[in-house]
């Protein structure tokens, strides 16, 4: 069934593709998607999303170099080639804080367009502490129990009212194998291996960002995770320093939309983990990886995907991967 787009730049604004479809075919287009990418393993229906506007908590606008005389778009790409912006005063996908703040922002923007001769990106990212325009500043954001602080400007998921579900969730499927131990790869802040430290006895976080290392830390003594530590590793060495054998672990895997990379599975494949939780915002280099586990005997359980990106043909799927019995 059609639906009436909420955004009047609907077709011409790059970010969104499915305002057009009601919210149940947007779930249904999602979740055949996935389907057909794994089409040998049990694909749970798309979880929505609470709110299916008004959801994103980070956006970053643009605009191109100031010329003479006239006021340059700032907004996202347009739909189609040559690739130019969209102005675009407010939108409906972000959230009204996120919208309020655009707004006056872009005000100030104009009023100095001569500090920026190159053009610029901007920031608006809303948290629980409020919302900034300073990709510098420290903001602190509630999912579940935790308290979690990092840099604006740090990647983080963009959709708060989802989230916790989709943390406790991999949480739950990293604890289904037994596993005493955890490795959480790509750990970033430390959101979800914080999240699943009360079922493992040691928890341990690797990431190649010394600085996201540094908010990991912060953040389990902020939370008293006291079974938690976290590791800047080289990409080349990535499990090397992680004292217990993959047999009694669990690792969550979170990369970003390239997917591993074939220098990460050797690795990841060469600790052989119990059990793997792979979450990707890319099921399709989620399902390249994952043809890789299976050649060396891991067995793709289940995947569940979850809707953090309504109106977007994006999506999020969570992989539990087994090794199977010898």
């Amino acid at each position: 069934m059609p639906a009436t787009p909420a955004c009047p730049l609907f077709g011409r604004c790059g970010g969104c593709q499915l305002q057009d479809l009601a919210y149940d075919e947007q779930l249904a287009l999602k979740t055949d998607a996935v389907r057909a990418l794994f089409p040998e393993t049990a694909v749970e229906s798309c979880l929505p999303s609470p709110r299916v506007y008004g959801y994103r908590s980070k956006i970053t606008p643009h605009f191109p170099r100031p010329r003479t005389g006239r006021e340059p778009a700032i907004g996202f790409l347009k739909v189609g080639l040559p690739p130019r912006t969209l102005d675009v005063p407010t939108c409906p996908i972000a959230t009204p804080a996120v919208n309020a703040r655009l707004t006056e922002l872009r005000t100030e923007v104009r009023a100095r367009w001569d500090s920026y001769p190159r053009g610029s990106t901007l920031l608006v990212r809303e948290a629980s502490s409020g919302v900034t325009v300073d990709p510098r500043a420290v903001v602190t954001e509630e999912v579940g129990e935790l308290s979690l602080e990092f840099s604006a400007s740090d990647f983080f998921q963009n959709n708060p009212f989802l989230l916790p579900r989709l943390a406790a969730y991999v949480a739950t499927e990293a604890r289904t194998g037994g596993a005493r131990f955890l490795v959480d790869a790509y750990c970033g802040s430390g959101l979800l291996g914080l999240t699943a430290a009360p079922g493992f006895e040691r928890v341990l976080g690797v990431e190649l960002s010394p600085s996201s290392v540094r908010w990991a830390r912060a953040n389990a003594t902020r939370n008293r995770r006291s079974n938690c530590e976290f590791l800047a590793a080289q990409a080349s060495a990535i499990f090397a320093t992680i004292p217990f054998a993959g047999a009694n672990a669990a690792v969550i895997v979170d990369p970003p939309r390239k997917g591993c990379g074939d220098d990460f599975l050797r690795q990841l494949i060469a600790f052989a983990p119990r059990t793997i939780v792979y979450v990707s915002c890319n099921p399709e280099t989620q399902a390249r990886d994952i043809a890789a586990l299976r050649q060396t005997g891991y067995l793709c359980r289940q995947i569940q995907p979850f809707d953090m990106f309504p109106q977007t043909r994006h999506v999020e799927a969570v992989a539990t991967l087994t090794r199977a019995e010898r």
